[in-house]
């Protein structure tokens, strides 16, 4: 297909830019996918992606959870034909309950974007007041620098070439294409809590601190990813220098900084087999290195039905077993 040309206009400069810059950097193959929504970000990435790749294959998911949604799939995947991508291809899902309607419709979207993409990266929409609200949601959780470093750029497969692009300019690249985005009910349902970030708390935030809150806290993210990928390196490190394959030395972990030895410490229980660490649970484990006095074991998730994941201090180190409940 040809690509429907970018008008030269401000939102289409910086949208190519955005793209183009991210391409070279991370798809030096210049073929991609798109997981196109038929929302204005992600009409916009793709209406940039097919004027700066070689190839865009277009992904609409249909999550089913609305009436009509079929329909808004469909139109999405002529819009993507007539954009320029090579195909367009509507996924249809289904949707559990598990952990809330967000954390399950995208739970099914991004295994049905993985499970198609065949083999390309994919490109999601999501922007620099994406990437603010993601900052903030990380605050609240207060798990440390990890959780408020927002979204990478490029987390294999998936790619976000437009976290420096503001949303109101997918809007206006849209305007400037004539293209009417969907606009998705459940972005402006109150009960989810991104949506009263993005209405309530952001706006206020705005007026309270004199503007500029979003830039600033994309730009915290970046500046955290970058200094995170320094502190993992060296955790590495103190991993290698600790561990014996198996166990870790509890007095090479207790000569460490703390910021390094937990890191070594998260690294070491993930490679066990531990999903959904908290920050309690790392400094549990961490208490065994550093506060010991004769407690028990820790147990963290991971483990099969009928047992536990238990991290104990035995004979001057750390081990990690499953043991039945």
């Amino acid at each position: 297909m040809t690509a429907r040309p970018l008008p030269e206009t401000p939102a289409a400069l910086v949208l190519r830019r955005a793209v183009r810059t991210w391409l070279a950097e991370f798809a030096p193959t210049g073929v991609v996918a798109v997981a196109l929504s038929g929302g204005a970000d992600s009409l916009a990435l793709t209406a940039a992606a097919v004027n700066a790749a070689d190839a865009v294959d277009a992904l609409i998911v249909d999550h089913g959870l609305q009436s009509g949604s079929d329909r808004v799939a469909a139109a999405a995947a002529e819009v993507a034909l007539g954009l320029g991508c090579r195909s367009a291809r509507v996924l249809r899902v289904r949707v559990g309950g598990t952990g809330g309607l967000e954390a399950a419709a995208r739970r099914a979207r991004y295994d049905a974007l993985a499970a198609a993409r065949d083999g390309l990266p994919v490109l999601l929409g999501h922007t620099l007041d994406d990437q603010a609200e993601t900052v903030l949601l990380g605050l609240a959780r207060g798990s440390g620098a990890r959780s408020i470093q927002g979204m990478a750029p490029f987390a294999d497969p998936w790619g976000r070439p437009l976290l420096g692009v503001r949303r109101a300019d997918t809007r206006r690249l849209c305007a400037d294409l004539g293209l009417r985005p969907h606009e998705d009910p459940h972005n402006s349902a109150p009960e989810f809590t991104r949506v009263r970030l993005r209405a309530q708390v952001l706006p206020l935030l705005e007026e309270v601190l004199g503007g500029g809150v979003a830039p600033a806290l994309a730009r915290t993210a970046e500046q955290l990813r970058a200094d995170n990928a320094v502190l993992d390196e060296l955790a590495e490190r103190l991993l290698v220098a600790a561990t014996d394959g198996v166990t870790l030395s509890i007095e090479t972990l207790a000569t460490a900084p703390t910021a390094l030895r937990r890191r070594a410490i998260r690294a070491w229980l993930v490679a066990g087999g531990a999903k959904g660490l908290t920050d309690k649970h790392l400094r549990a484990v961490d208490a065994l290195v550093t506060h010991w006095h004769g407690q028990g074991g820790v147990a963290v998730g991971g483990a099969k039905p009928g047992t536990r994941l238990v991290a104990a201090r035995e004979h001057g180190r750390l081990t990690l077993a499953t043991r039945d409940q």
